[in-house]
């Protein structure tokens, strides 16, 4: 036999109300929550959350929309926006694009269809270029990538400036001939990439740079072809733990010794990372930081609607290791 809120009411000699409260984080004492929720548990209740979204026009769920779940940036991020939104009391609906335009139209009608309380979405390329605000009818934060004009909040890396940490290292161990690989898809390789080439201008040096799709794979075959060509370079950036990831089974492929055939750098610091020769040097990102400040400012905006939008740069730090050791 089913039970309904009214016998959690009763069973707990409270209001009707009240347990709406209660259930709701709703302005109730400590002591009639836990009386409350010890009632929930007795008569084994649960609440309709269909009707409960539809009488409150929100669904306490937050959409986390991602480019993709495979680059281990994007799984830290998904934890600590999870970890962030679980101490606000509310749930996470996580949704994966691949970068594809059309799979994140899909995915914010159905944030709308779930009339969820916002969404903390990392965009592609071309939909933070004709980000509407207001258009979806729930507040947007934008991580990794903002749109073009801040009209929407956001929290992203300083990535020219980390693109420019690379590059100044890599110059202080004695390498000049330095690459870079980034990915073709997200206004975040093409920021890296403007980071890198304004550096190695500075240096009076020539930018050499090749743009390729955000995966291992085509990582591999891009770098491999490289690698093995007249162009050659020293020193390689890669500008994403996937590529990075390539252009090491590349170096590897060809036998080239990292760095004593080719010096490596790139963004993320996973636990991969220390594993490979003497370490990969990286830069790392505020992972935690993205995500909770992320969630913190989807909470804001849910409290204060027409505040102006606001764009969070956090710098990354460079981890130095083996694989720029200094050119000998």
């Amino acid at each position: 036999m089913s039970t309904s809120i009214k016998d959690v009411a009763a069973l707990a000699g409270v209001s009707v109300a009240t347990v709406s409260r209660a259930l709701g984080n709703g302005p109730v004492s400590p002591e009639l929550k836990a009386k409350v929720e010890a009632a929930v548990a007795q008569c084994g209740y649960r609440p309709n959350l269909s009707a409960r979204r539809l009488r409150s026009q929100l669904s306490q769920t937050v959409g986390l929309i991602v480019s993709d779940i495979r680059n281990p940036f994007f799984t830290a991020v998904s934890r600590a926006v999870e970890d962030a939104a679980y101490a606000a009391g509310m749930r996470v609906i996580l949704c994966n694009t691949d970068e594809d335009p059309a799979k994140e139209a899909m995915y914010l009608r159905l944030m709308q269809e779930e009339r969820v309380s916002g969404v903390i979405l990392a965009a592609t390329r071309s939909g933070a270029a004709d980000w509407r605000p207001g258009a979806l009818g729930f507040p947007v934060v934008m991580i990794d990538r903002a749109a073009p004009d801040a009209a929407c909040d956001a929290v992203v890396l300083d990535n020219r400036a980390a693109s420019g940490l690379l590059v100044a290292h890599l110059l202080e161990q004695g390498y000049r001939r330095i690459g870079g690989l980034f990915g073709n898809t997200s206004s975040t390789g093409s920021e890296r990439h403007a980071g890198f080439e304004a550096a190695m201008r500075q240096a009076g040096l020539d930018a050499p740079a090749r743009f390729v799709a955000p995966s291992a794979e085509e990582a591999e075959r891009a770098a491999a072809a490289w690698l093995s060509g007249a162009d050659a370079p020293e020193a390689l950036i890669a500008s994403n733990g996937l590529l990075l990831l390539g252009a090491v089974k590349a170096a590897r492929g060809q036998g080239a010794a990292i760095p004593g055939g080719v010096a490596l750098a790139g963004f993320d610091n996973e636990g991969w990372t220390e594993l490979v020769g003497e370490g990969l040097t990286v830069i790392e990102q505020p992972v935690a930081a993205i995500g909770a400040e992320a969630m913190a400012m989807l909470l804001q905006r849910l409290q204060d609607p027409q505040r102006a939008a606001r764009k969070v740069v956090l710098a990354g730090r460079l981890v130095a290791r083996g694989s720029s050791r200094r050119r000998v």
